[in-house]
């Protein structure tokens, strides 16, 4: 990967934890030719690495993670900084931060918000053309305007809701996920292909609309218990997904397509439930043409809990043996015009986009097109012979 010649201003903060908190993520061992799972405190990086928790999901299997990773036997690696900087310069002979997930499998949720429902629908309508957008988007908010904000998805209110929108030609498959009983919860994209902090997130080069998505993402165990949180940028092609919903495999699962990181921080006595659900999560994206788009996604407007879609994904009809994590959605969608007046915003290439919470840290990525990212190539069967290999398992 490049290194970054850019967002420095940004970049300087590096990961901008809280200074409370249980924060443990993975990072790369040159020594072990593998990953590595690590404790953060106070700013220093700490390799917990063991037979017992070989893997994040074999650590989140645990009924008490937070005082296994307390007591755990620990090794010094290095300052969060020193890491950080070998991070950013693509050095990947040396110590380096990667995605806080494995095995798991990455699942997202889709329209969870009032507005990102008007926004996919708007893609829909528009056929993937950003010039068609604005005139869908003045007609569809003057049809349901604010109506969506305080529906409850699946209740008799949003049904009669629906049956209006029917009869006025403007039902969508977006609306039924959206304010319909049944949320959309699909595989963004698999096991140990996301990437982390400081890395490169790739935008399919055939999309010429796309946006990053700022979520909160769940991490979840094999029993549908939600052991932390991490932030998460849920790439989104809209050209190509507006163009077919059943496009969405093109649109979200492609090379370095998501991001998720800094750290897992483990649900314990100072971050709870509660936290999640009254998240502010701030998005700033500065291009090297001087443009700079900021906005921020507020979950306490989420139109189902995240215990809720927790649900929806794991349940007597859909197991995880591996555990999952899982991206809430946002409310951010931008619309502010980039160039051309009535075009919207795209991304270009070289953008530094930084996403952060002030309980989680802040996730920062370039954007490059996704045949330009590194290929992914250390999958699942190379890291059971790593750890094989290293008597961990």
């Amino acid at each position: 990967m490049a290194p970054f010649v850019r967002g420095e201003a940004i970049l300087k903060a590096v990961l901008s934890l809280p200074s409370e908190g249980t924060f443990v993520g993975r990072v790369w061992l040159p020594e072990a030719g593998g990953p590595g799972i690590v404790l953060v405190e106070n700013g220093t990086i700490y390799d917990i690495t063991c037979p017992a928790a070989p893997t994040m999901a074999d650590l989140l299997e645990m009924d008490d993670c937070v005082g296994f990773v307390r007591a755990a036997e620990k090794r010094k690696l290095g300052s969060v900084d020193a890491v950080a900087a070998d991070t950013i310069a693509g050095n990947h002979g040396a110590l380096h931060f990667l995605a806080p997930c494995d095995l798991q499998a990455v699942k997202a949720s889709g329209v969870t918000f009032a507005q990102s429902i008007l926004e996919r629908v708007i893609e829909e309508k528009a056929a993937g053309d950003p010039a068609l957008a604005v005139a869908f988007r003045a007609r569809i908010e003057a049809s349901i305007g604010g109506g969506l904000r305080d529906l409850v998805p699946g209740s008799p209110e949003a049904m009669a809701l629906k049956q209006t929108l029917i009869e006025e030609g403007l039902w969508s498959q977006y609306l039924e996920v959206g304010i319909g009983p049944d949320a959309e919860v699909f595989t963004k994209s698999q096991p140990m292909s996301c990437v982390g902090w400081g890395a490169a997130v790739g935008i399919h080069p055939a999309s010429h609309w796309n946006n990053p998505e700022p979520e909160l993402v769940l991490f979840v165990n094999s029993r549908g218990d939600i052991k932390g949180a991490s932030l998460g940028n849920d790439v989104n092609l809209r050209d190509i997904e507006g163009r077919s919903a059943l496009l969405l495999g093109k649109a979200k699962d492609n090379n370095a397509s998501c991001a998720v990181g800094p750290l897992v921080r483990l649900l314990d006595e100072s971050y709870g439930l509660d936290d999640i659900r009254r998240s502010e999560v701030e998005l700033r994206v500065e291009g090297s043409d001087g443009f700079v788009l900021e906005g921020q996604s507020s979950m306490s407007e989420i139109s189902r809990d995240p215990t809720d879609l927790v649900s929806q994904a794991i349940n007597r009809n859909h197991q995880y043996p591996d555990g999952f994590i899982l991206f809430l959605g946002t409310l951010f969608t931008p619309v502010q015009d980039r160039g051309e007046a009535g075009q919207g915003f795209t991304h270009h290439r070289g953008d530094v986009v930084a996403i952060s919470n002030h309980h989680l840290g802040r996730l920062v990525n370039i954007v490059l097109p996704s045949d330009e990212c590194p290929k992914w190539s250390f999958g699942v069967r190379a890291l059971m012979k790593n750890l094989s290999g290293r008597k961990l398992l």
